[in-house]
């Protein structure tokens, strides 16, 4: 578009400003400064194989822009001796920012491939447009996180075009709750309390003692089981019916936290409370979303009480609409994959407990989950990974109980698959004997699966080692992790052989062309589950497991990492980042697959995003780079 500015100004300017719209963080800047660049930028031509900066040359004075061409980094290795490339610089990107702020040398060698022209600014230019524009200096200061937050706004502002504006969902419970709460004392009659709730025209009283400290609460669902009971006379102190120890969240909580804890408990309030533990307010399920339309808490406590299949394969279309509206109102990737996780987990228990009460096998099991959905990082797109671990009751062995188990497993399988769950071509699935075992067969299988490290068993620990109990019991789950965990942790042997097999799944890049295509996608495609998030998951896992991380969801991990030390905090940050990035482009192709009604697929073609998208993108997978490097230095491979 053609502003008034761009007439008063030479054809040369013009043609830099131009340029320079086309890319980030330039794209976002103002036209006076982007005037300011182009009045006192030169073009700079560099021959292939000319070196454009240089550690010996001292701190660096001049701002690069690649205008054609690319530029790439070398360095020499500590543990070969040799000149490695470690990065590449394409056309839009800006060059060296680190440097050129701490007024010091590169500590990279920059060198043009091939002929390659770039734009370049010197350094009192530099320090004006740097304290002029608010968005340059962001990014210089921040680099790829502030491009990040670009990508993830153009995310939000395209879903929020269908539904409308609301609130985001990160902003603090204080903002939401209601003040000076409806409460009582414990010894409240029933009647009374409901009378003081009908008064105010609220559907919950929070129970507290004499320090205003909650401890229990009372709602209008509570008072329907009362009356149609009759568990108590109306007469009886409300403490009789009220729900004790309330969940509660500090008043510095975001809206996310509290509509997760709703949908996965089923709660329809929530206590905010100070840091003296004292209660500040109260927060419904409809505070949080009837301004946004968006009912996460509803739509998992319909799922919870669905009384028929027919009608748990009907609400699961409702979550891809909830998508499109988190990612309006600001949740970001890892936000919108625990959503989903958490209504494919309330789902599989609703389908577990409708068989229970159709035919139960008569002993006591956990329901085991495996994969991205044990690491809670499910998107659209999702295949069953599960198996059983059960407990033998006495005078029963574990083949009669496997018996009992497996046919009610297959039920349970087949109907997950009505559900949108697709069996898994592999047969990891609960009604696959090897899958279904006592707590002393998972024992000794993993302790197979660590001292004999076949290739098959490298490849099921990309599966197995990121396990979770979605249904019955967690403790048998935590006592063999436990046991796993300390055997993977002193065996380094076994780490070592985890790390090789990390490094099958290299990012899709290669030294020259940029991207590399997937080998089995349609022509010009990348698989970002594999090619993409697989060498983050693949890598951190490894890390974790060899310091005992529980937890095994993937930035989980990552913050665990780097609170024990073993990853810097920047490089955890910036892995995070990446990570993120890299699934919201993928969850923002499934939106775009359904919307087409094509088939959800995870391979997209690199030139069908926009350069902003393609640049962060291949950053992205550059971390990728990086984070299996520090996998290679760690394990001497």
């Amino acid at each position: 578009m053609t502003t008034p500015l761009d007439r008063e100004l030479p054809q040369n300017t013009r043609a830099v400003i131009g340029f320079l719209r086309e890319h980030a963080p330039f794209s976002n800047m103002d036209d006076a400064h982007l005037a300011h660049f182009a009045e006192h930028a030169s073009l700079q031509f560099f021959a292939d194989g000319d070196v454009v900066l240089s550690p010996a040359e001292g701190a660096v004075d001049r701002f690069y822009v690649v205008k054609q061409g690319r530029v790439q980094g070398e360095r020499v290795s500590e543990r070969t001796g040799e000149t490695e490339t470690t990065f590449e610089i394409s056309q839009g990107e800006c060059f060296p920012l680190a440097a050129l702020i701490g007024e010091r040398p590169t500590r990279t060698l920059h060198r043009a491939s091939g002929d390659t022209f770039c734009l370049s600014l010197d350094h009192d230019s530099f320090v004006t447009l740097f304290a002029d524009s608010d968005t340059f200096r962001d990014f210089c200061l921040r680099g790829v996180s502030s491009l990040l937050d670009q990508v993830n706004q153009r995310i939000q502002s395209g879903a929020m075009a269908s539904i409308g504006h609301g609130s985001s969902l990160d902003t603090p419970l204080a903002r939401y709750a209601l003040r000076n709460p409806i409460v009582c004392s414990p010894d409240t009659p029933i009647r009374k309390a409901v009378s003081r709730m009908h008064d105010n025209s609220v559907g919950s009283i929070v129970v507290t003692d004499d320090n205003r400290h909650p401890i229990g609460i009372f709602t209008l669902r509570d008072l329907r089981t009362v009356v149609a009971e009759s568990t108590a006379p109306l007469d009886s102190p409300v403490s009789q019916v009220m729900t004790p120890e309330p969940c509660c969240l500090p008043a510095t909580a975001d809206a996310f936290e509290a509509a997760m804890l709703m949908a996965e408990h089923h709660f329809a309030h929530l206590c905010v409370k100070d840091a003296d533990n004292q209660l500040i307010g109260v927060v419904s399920e409809r505070d949080l979303f009837s301004l946004q339309r968006v009912d996460l808490v509803h739509l998992a406590r319909t799922i919870g009480t669905a009384t028929h299949l027919r009608t748990l394969v009907s609400l699961r279309s409702e979550v891809s609409r909830l998508v499109d509206s988190m990612l309006a109102h600001g949740a970001d990737s890892g936000q919108v994959v625990k959503i989903i996780t958490t209504l494919n987990d309330v789902t599989v228990r609703r389908v577990l407990e409708l068989n229970l009460k159709r035919h139960a096998p008569g002993l006591p099991f956990t329901w085991l989950t495996f994969g991205s959905e044990g690491r809670r990082e499910q998107t659209l797109l999702t295949d069953q990974d599960n198996g059983i671990l059960f407990q033998a009751p006495a005078g029963v062995s574990e083949s009669q109980a496997r018996e009992r188990l497996l046919p009610f497993a297959d039920t349970v399988n087949h109907e997950l698959a009505e559900c949108g769950f697709t069996l898994c071509k592999g047969n990891i699935m609960a009604n696959n004997p090897k899958l279904c075992l006592s707590q002393r067969e998972w024992d000794d299988w993993f302790q197979q699966f660590i001292d004999a490290a076949t290739p098959k068993n490298l490849m099921y620990s990309s599966i197995f080692l990121d396990m979770r109990a979605v249904f019955g019991p967690i403790d048998p789950l935590q006592s063999l992790l436990d046991g796993v965990l300390g055997r993977i942790s002193a065996n380094p042997l076994f780490q070592k052989m985890l790390a090789e097999n990390a490094l099958n799944r290299r990012p899709p890049l290669n030294l020259f062309r940029g991207f590399r295509y997937a080998s089995d996608g349609e022509p010009h495609t990348l698989d970002l589950k594999r090619q993409g998030l697989a060498p983050f998951v693949e890598s951190i896992r490894v890390f974790a497991l060899a310091h005992q991380v529980e937890s095994a969801n993937t930035l989980e991990r990552l913050d665990a990492l780097a609170d024990k030390g073993v990853f810097d905090r920047k490089d955890a940050s910036a892995w995070k980042e990446a990570y993120s990035l890299i699934q919201a482009i993928r969850m923002r192709a499934h939106q775009e697959q359904l919307k087409q009604q094509k088939p959800l697929s995870n391979f997209i073609n690199p030139d069908d995003l926009n350069p902003l998208d393609r640049r962060i993108l291949r950053e992205s997978f550059r971390q990728a780079q990086r984070l299996q490097q520090k996998l290679e230095v760690t394990y001497q491979l």
